[in-house]
C-alpha cells in the first residue's frame, strides 16, 4: 500500500512539474523566437544602411567600401542591379544564396523585406532592399548563415534541459520534505485512532495549528478525553448501581431468609415482609429511573408537546403533592402569573415537578415553607423553586445532575434517593429546550430555576 507522504509527493511533483515544463517551453520559444527576430531585425537594418549610403554616393568606392565592411561581420552582402546581376559581394556568392536571390521577386521603390526566415531547414536567412540612383538602380542583399543560430538554440536547449531536470530533482526532494511534513501529524492522528480503537483512551496529540489539520487533531484529542470520562463515569455508574442494588438486595434476601424460620410469630413475619415489600420497592424504583434514562438517552422517549395553560396545571399539581408536605408539617406555596401557556408535554412536565418538589420536601425541615413562582420573562417562563432545607454547599453543585450522585449519600439513602432523579429532571428540560439552574447556601435552602421557551421550537 502507497503511504500518504508518497503519494502527496508524486501529485505535487507531477502536478508542478507540468507547470514547470509548460514554463520552460514558453520562456525557451521566447527566448529564441526573439533573438532571431533580433537578427532579422539587424540585417534588415544594415541592408537598409547599405542602400541609403548608396543612394547618396554611388561609386566602386563606395560599393567596395560597404563589401570591406561586411567582411569583418558574419554577414555577406550581394548587390546587384536590377536583372539580380552580381555588381560585388562581400564574400563568394554560394549556391544557396544565388537559389535564394534568383527566386526574390520584383521589389518596389526603397522598399526592404525578409525574403527567407526559415532558419531551421535553410542555411542562411536573408533581407533584400531596393536602391534607385541616377546611374544604377537594383538590390542589395543580406546574408546570414544560420549555422550560429542554430548552436545558439542548441545552447539554450542544453540550458533549459540542466535547469528542467535540477528543477525535477529539487522539486522531489522539497515534496518529500513538505509531504513528511504535512503528514506527521495525520500519522500521529492516525495512531491515536488505531489506540482509541482498542480501548486505550490515554491519548496526546500536540495542540494544532488553526487550520484543518489542527482542528482535526482537537476534536480526536477533545474525543480522547470524552471517552476517558465516560469510561471512567461508566465504570463509576456501574459500581454505583451495583452499590445501590446490593444494599436492597441484601435486605430482602436477609428478612426472606429470617421470614422462613420456623418459630417467628406472625407478627415478627409481617414486619420482616414488610421490610422486604419496601425495599422491593426501592429496587422497582431504580430499575426504573433506569430504563427511563436508557430511553433519554437513546431518544427513544416521546415528547408530546401542546399548548398547555400554567395555572390549572400547577393547580392540579399542587392538590396532589400538598398532602405529602401537610404530612411533614410544611408549607407548599404556589404563586402563578395568570394567562400563561407553554407549549409542553404535561406528563412530562408533571414528571420534573414531582421530582424538584419531592426533593425539596425531603431536604427541609418540619414547619418550613417550599415555594413555586412562575412569571414570564421575554419569551420565556421561568419557574423558581425555593426551599428552606438543608442546602447544598458550592462545590458539590456542579455534581448534582450526575448519575447516582447524591449529595449526602448517608441522608440520601436513609430517604429512598437514587440520585437519578434530577439526571432525568435535566434530560426532559433540554428535551423541551429549556435550561435548568440552581443555587444553594448551606444550612439556608436551595433555588432552582427553570426556564423553557413559550413557544414551539421549530427546530
Amino acid at each position: 500500500m502507497m503511504k500518504l507522504s508518497t503519494k502527496l509527493t508524486l501529485s505535487f511533483t507531477i502536478v508542478v512539474f507540468i507547470l514547470v515544463v509548460f514554463i520552460l517551453i514558453f520562456l525557451h520559444e521566447n527566448i529564441v523566437n526573439s533573438r532571431i527576430e533580433e537578427e532579422m531585425s539587424a540585417i534588415q537594418s544594415r541592408g537598409e544602411s547599405h542602400r541609403d549610403v548608396l543612394e547618396d554616393t554611388y561609386s566602386q568606392q563606395t560599393l567596395q567600401h560597404i563589401a570591406l565592411m561586411e567582411t569583418k561581420t558574419d554577414t555577406v552582402v550581394v548587390v546587384t542591379d536590377k536583372q539580380l546581376n552580381t555588381i560585388i559581394a562581400s564574400d563568394r556568392v554560394a549556391p544557396e544564396m544565388k537559389r535564394i536571390k534568383e527566386k526574390t521577386p520584383a521589389t518596389s521603390y526603397r522598399s526592404s523585406r525578409m525574403i527567407e526566415d526559415d532558419y531551421r531547414n535553410n542555411d542562411y536567412i536573408a533581407s533584400v532592399s531596393s536602391f534607385y540612383t541616377d546611374s544604377q538602380s537594383g538590390y542589395i542583399f543580406m546574408f546570414k548563415h544560420t549555422g550560429s543560430l542554430r548552436a545558439l538554440i542548441n545552447e539554450l536547449n542544453s540550458h533549459f534541459l540542466i535547469a528542467g531536470v535540477l528543477s525535477f530533482i529539487l522539486m522531489i526532494v522539497v515534496h518529500f520534505i513538505l509531504s513528511k511534513i504535512l503528514t506527521r501529524p495525520l500519522v500521529k492522528m492516525k495512531t491515536a485512532t488505531e489506540k482509541i480503537s482498542r480501548g486505550d483512551f490515554n491519548v496526546r496529540l500536540p495542540r494544532g495549528a488553526n487550520d484543518e489539520l489542527g482542528q482535526l487533531s482537537n476534536a480526536i484529542q477533545k474525543l480522547s478525553d470524552d471517552l476517558t470520562t465516560v469510561k471512567a463515569g461508566r465504570a463509576e455508574f456501574l459500581a454505583n448501581i451495583s452499590h445501590e442494588l446490593r444494599t436492597p438486595l441484601t435486605y430482602v434476601q436477609g428478612y426472606t431468609a429470617i421470614a422462613q424460620r420456623d418459630g417467628i410469630n406472625e407478627l415478627e413475619r409481617t414486619e420482616y415482609l414488610h421490610i422486604i415489600e419496601e425495599e422491593t420497592g426501592t429496587i422497582v424504583k431504580l430499575v426504573e429511573n433506569l430504563f427511563e434514562l436508557a430511553k433519554l438517552d437513546e431518544n427513544a422517549f416521546t415528547i408530546s408537546k401542546e399548548p398547555v395553560e400554567l395555572c390549572p396545571f400547577l393547580d392540579r399539581l399542587h392538590a396532589k403533592v400538598n398532602p405529602a408536605f401537610l404530612s411533614g408539617n410544611m408549607r407548599l406555596v404556589f404563586q402563578c402569573e395568570p394567562d400563561l401557556m407553554i407549549h409542553a408535554d404535561p406528563i412530562r412536565l408533571e414528571q420534573i415537578f414531582i421530582n424538584l418538589l419531592d426533593n425539596a420536601r425531603k431536604y427541609s425541615e418540619e414547619d418550613s415553607t417550599v415555594t413555586l413562582t412562575v412569571n414570564r420573562e421575554m419569551n420565556h417562563v421561568v419557574f423558581t423553586i425555593e426551599d428552606e432545607g438543608i442546602g447544598i454547599d458550592k462545590a458539590e453543585l456542579p455534581n448534582i445532575f450526575n448519575r447516582l450522585y447524591r449529595v449526602e449519600k448517608s441522608r440520601s439513602r436513609e430517604l429512598g434517593g437514587s440520585g437519578l432523579g434530577l439526571s432525568i429532571v435535566k434530560e426532559l428540560v433540554e428535551a423541551h429546550n429549556g435550561d435548568i439552574n440552581v443555587e444553594s447556601t448551606p444550612g439556608e435552602g436551595t433555588v432552582v430555576q427553570l426556564t423553557i421557551p413559550i413557544k414551539e421550537d421549530k427546530r
